[in-house]
């Protein structure tokens, strides 16, 4: 995908032009950089492409997007596919460590600087960029606790082996171990697409053999999609309570129906998650160090703040958390920001 040059368009803190850029900006058409993904299904990732493509075209660089759908295998190739395009950055979003550690340090060799959003590559020369998944975790499960006191029983919606998931699952056991009265009756999670259908599928058997269940911890939102489709299926929308993690215009929707289970989620922006993934890595080409972690901080929606603040979509969201708007990460003078 070819984006086209867009220095001095939508720019924050006055003027800024190819010729004032560090190199290689200063011939920002010549900047080839990949987005390489594991995950790209819901809401969220769809948001997060957007955040990349228009950060993209602020700077002006060429952009290609290499999809692999889940496919483990397919997305370390794709690695090698970028490297044969001869880019000079990758953007590496999720994916398994054990598949794209390898990849990533093939990169790395082939003197490309490399990001990684929400996988942990293991390697000191890449940046990992993320939502501060632990956090996600912690402040969703700590309003949960504000809601339902600290003796519940629990479904928590779970897949190892993927970063963020993974992070949140410390503040899960963490939350467990200081509140010996919360009980986990079942685990269960997939990433099998449609995620939110084949959760549902869990979720149907899940409550049917639990119906002691009360509140339900599914840390990302397509998790907490399929739960919420079935506690609906079930009539249980008044006596089970949903927390999640990421937010969308059609989780809004889903938050404000009429008696919903999800109470809260807790999330970033995806879109400004996506700017500062490829505001890292055009520091990296600058010859500049974002450091070793990149983290965007999140920010706790609960349907009441919804309901109250009557919030629609991303847009109103954004407008009554001015923190949705944009992250003061990986900012410098001489980087474009998208027009807001």
């Amino acid at each position: 995908m070819k984006l086209a040059v867009a220095a001095g368009i939508g720019l924050s803190g006055g003027a800024a032009f190819a010729a004032d850029m560090p190199a290689p900006f200063d011939k920002p058409e010549e900047v080839k950089i990949a987005l390489v993904r594991y995950l790209s299904t819901g809401d969220f990732f769809q948001s997060y492409l957007s955040g990349v493509e228009k950060q993209s075209a602020a700077l002006g660089v060429d952009l290609r997007v290499l999809d692999s759908r889940q496919d483990a295998a397919l997305q370390a190739d794709m690695v090698d596919q970028a490297i044969a395009l001869g880019v000079d950055g990758i953007i590496i979003q999720h994916g398994l460590t054990e598949s794209m550690k390898a990849a990533a340090q093939r990169a790395v060799d082939a003197g490309i600087k490399v990001v990684a959003f929400d996988v942990n590559v293991e390697n000191d020369a890449i940046p990992q960029i993320e939502q501060s998944d632990y956090l996600l975790g912690k402040l969703a499960l700590e309003q949960a606790i504000k809601d339902n006191g600290d003796s519940f029983t629990a479904g928590y919606v779970y897949v190892p082996g993927i970063a963020p998931l993974d992070r949140r699952d410390v503040a899960w056991k963490e939350i467990k171990e200081a509140n010996p009265g919360i009980t986990e009756a079942a685990m269960f999670g997939t990433l099998d697409n449609p995620i939110a259908n084949s959760v549902a599928n869990q979720a149907r058997s899940v409550l049917q053999a639990n119906p002691n269940i009360n509140v339900v911890f599914a840390p990302y939102d397509e998790f907490a999609k399929g739960v919420k489709i079935a506690v609906d299926e079930a009539g249980l929308n008044q006596d089970i309570a949903i927390y999640s993690a990421d937010v969308s215009t059609a989780d809004i929707s889903a938050m404000r129906e009429p008696d919903s289970a999800w109470a809260a989620t807790v999330a970033t922006n995806p879109a400004v998650v996506g700017e500062v993934s490829v505001r890292t890595l055009a520091l990296m080409l600058a010859g500049e160090d974002p450091g070793k972690q990149v983290v965007v901080p999140p920010t706790l929606i609960t349907q009441d703040f919804l309901n109250e603040q009557d919030v629609k979509n991303m847009e109103e969201l954004g407008q009554k958390m001015p923190q949705f708007q944009h992250a003061d990460v990986s900012v410098a003078e001489w980087i474009p920001l998208p027009a807001r």
